[in-house]
């Protein structure tokens, strides 16, 4: 059975109008698979194995528009202004600001749509007719970012890209990434959000990585957003051989949606892939991570480490799979989820995947909950410090453990300030 709302009604309308419109064949094409597939399925519901412990339904029966409103005043941002960063800004899902930098070429997705290097590779690593989301936005996006590194290019400071939101009444956005790094370079990618008023925002994005032959992409999403705000955002990542793939996302308390969406496929021998992962959740937040990766040639290593802190009626969702293919021999895969409940009320559902049909292979996994290490609780008091302050340091120095394997130091100041800063407001209401 397929759920329809009125913003189901709404797309597929905006979907007939732009068939009637100038596209690009190729382009039209794409799309019509894509929406055929969003139609055939509808939106996820909790019968779908994939998403049983996430209900989105109440999430999207707000009265979104499909076109931002004016501008509206006020709002959160994630101070990074420390950072030397090259900075992209999106607006309601639309560049307004592309920077110049040498070895790095930007440019809207709109703008470059026919050519082949976009041609190539948008919506072609995504199983569409299994991911809703993804097709919704492939089919419907207007615009988004093309990101190129050139060959050898090594940019010499992060890229920083601000989506910003703004509408002034309840605004679903789809904005849209593909990024390619070309062989043998390097790029950091930092995506934070920026959020204006208090419309209900649902931003359903996806980004397509490609990660060419000896290149590297360092990949930073943090999540710090009002409760207002609802995510669910589809990363697919294509590692080509001796390449390296570093991915980190932070989510913490706010929005009330969060769901993440992380696929690595490994095509090609001796590719290095690290997820790391931390979200802080309070009030009766959703955060759902779900996490593939794809050992499909010999001699490749991942490592994925992923922890929660939880308070209040907070709900987190983990579900890691690793798949090891037949041809896969020599995999080095790993993968844990820890989770800290501050709250009996709260939630955390894990589940912890390995898939393996190689013989020649070193995989683990595992997942742990629980609360204060009541051991070290008394360590420290034991030594004159008071209660609270033990067990805030006691979250700090769990959440931090993660948090320490950013090599960007301006990055890694600003994720720890903000965790030190909410995890304390979690805390004041235990």
């Amino acid at each position: 059975m397929i759920i329809t709302t009125t913003l189901y009604d709404q797309l597929s309308a905006q979907y007939a109008e732009r068939e009637t419109a100038t596209a690009e064949p190729w382009l039209s094409r794409l799309r019509a698979n894509a929406f055929a597939s969003f139609t055939a399925n509808g939106f996820p519901t909790t019968k779908n194995e994939e998403w049983r412990f996430t209900n989105v339904t109440p999430y999207l029966k707000e009265a979104y528009q499909l076109q931002p409103a004016a501008p509206a005043n006020g709002g959160s941002a994630i101070d990074l202004s420390a950072l030397d960063a090259y900075e992209v800004v999106i607006n309601n899902g639309i560049p307004v600001e592309l920077p110049v930098a040498k070895g790095l070429s930007i440019h809207s997705l709109k703008e470059a749509a026919n050519s082949p290097i976009v041609q190539q590779y948008l919506g072609q690593s995504i199983n569409l007719s299994q991911q809703g989301f993804a097709a919704l936005n492939t089919a419907l996006f207007t615009d988004g970012l093309l990101i190129e590194v050139d060959k050898n290019a090594s940019i010499d400071k992060p890229l920083l890209i601000t989506h910003h939101y703004n509408a002034a009444w309840p605004f679903f956005a789809q904005p849209r990434l593909l990024l390619i790094a070309q062989r043998s370079s390097k790029l950091s990618v930092i995506e934070r959000y920026v959020v204006d008023g208090q419309a209900a925002l649902f931003v359903n994005g996806v980004t397509e990585c490609v990660v060419a032959e000896n290149a590297q992409l360092d990949h930073y999403h943090i999540q710090a957003t009002p409760t207002n705000f609802h995510l669910v955002n589809f990363t697919q990542v294509s590692q080509k051989a001796d390449s390296l793939y570093n991915n980190h996302t932070y989510t913490l308390p706010g929005a009330s949606l969060v769901r993440n969406n992380l696929h690595l496929d490994l095509q090609a021998s001796n590719t290095e892939s690290h997820l790391f992962g931390l979200y802080l959740a309070g009030g009766s937040q959703l955060v759902d991570n779900h996490t593939l990766v794809n050992h499909a040639n010999p001699h490749c290593y991942s490592n994925e480490l992923y922890k929660g802190v939880l308070a209040d009626s907070a709900r987190a969702v983990f579900n890691g799979k690793i798949m090891v293919q037949l041809d896969a021999q020599k995999t080095n895969a790993f993968q844990q989820n820890n989770n800290m409940l501050l709250s009996d009320k709260a939630v955390v559902d894990s589940k912890p995947q390995l898939e393996i049909f190689a013989d020649d292979v070193k995989c683990s996994h595992g997942s742990t909950l629980g609360s204060f290490d009541e051991n070290a609780l008394f360590y420290l008091k034991a030594r004159g410090i008071g209660e609270d302050s033990a067990r805030n340091m006691l979250v700090k120095a769990f959440a931090f453990d993660v948090t320490q394997q950013m090599p960007i130091a301006a990055v890694r100041d600003c994720v720890e300030a903000l965790i030190t800063q909410k995890m304390e407001s979690l805390y004041d209401r235990v």
